[in-house]
């Protein structure tokens, strides 16, 4: 998919909730879909953030978009609860949901994880997006092609050494899109993951703070992936996982 071609009008009409929508991958995803037509929900932690992606995507044309201000660090069940109702009777459906907030944690070995930092991480990576998809699901049935799309790692594919928590969130985070996708075979919900592969953001730099940045994909040149899995081009795929780079 890395030379999927995105037609004028790709994601017209449709409503797609992106987390960690003010920076990174997040956020170029939001411009993207709204480029394309979407009404995108950003969803992140840093108000800011989200006002500057906000009056881009205004500035840059495109369907004025809704903000949620949500530290899933904090988050609960109920929080949840209420942000289905209002998305729902806002916008009635919801065609898609990009689960891109992740939080690294530190790179340790395994023995010397403690017990805030294996909570932190389980709290953004796994507790957060298996609440809000609960949450959710019920409005995304409402849509005649709705796409649920999680972000993996090749270190949730592959354990590594020293990435401990980070990786056993993401091995939670394919088994919890399988199930999903599984699950819903027969309804008009589709699940995925992407694995973005090494790309220029600030989580990366943080992992690996002597690499060359410049000789990495920037999140714009990795978005053709993203917008097929939202596009109904990709109504047929589910239960699978796609990497956003050549391997």
């Amino acid at each position: 998919m890395f030379d999927f071609q995105p037609t004028s009008g790709l994601l017209t009409s449709k409503t797609i909730l992106v987390t960690g929508a003010g920076d990174g991958i997040g956020k170029e995803a939001a411009l993207q879909f709204a480029k394309y037509g979407a009404t995108v929900i950003l969803l992140g932690r840093t108000v800011s953030k989200l006002e500057a992606v906000y009056d881009e995507i205004v500035a840059n044309g495109g369907p004025e978009p809704a903000i949620i201000p949500l530290d899933l660090q904090g988050a609960t069940p109920q929080h949840y609860r209420d942000m289905a109702n209002t998305i729902d009777n806002q916008f009635a459906s919801l065609d898609g949901v990009l689960h891109n907030a992740s939080l690294l944690g530190h790179l340790e070995p395994f023995q010397q994880i403690n017990e805030d930092d294996w909570n932190n991480v389980m709290q953004v990576n796994v507790n957060s997006q298996f609440f809000m998809t609960q949450a959710l699901l019920p409005v995304m049935k409402k849509s005649k092609n709705a796409s649920l799309v999680f972000t993996t790692s090749s270190v949730g594919l592959k354990g590594r050494a020293y990435w401990g928590s980070y990786s056993i969130s993401k091995f939670a985070t394919q088994g919890m899109m399988e199930v999903i996708a599984d699950e819903n075979e027969n309804t008009s919900v589709r699940a995925n993951c992407i694995n973005p592969g090494g790309t220029r953001t600030n989580m990366r730099a943080q992992a690996y703070p002597a690499e060359d940045a410049s000789k990495l994909k920037t999140p714009e040149e990795i978005m053709p992936l993203y917008l097929y899995l939202m596009s109904d081009a990709s109504k047929h795929e589910s239960g699978k996982t796609f990497h956003a780079q050549p391997k």
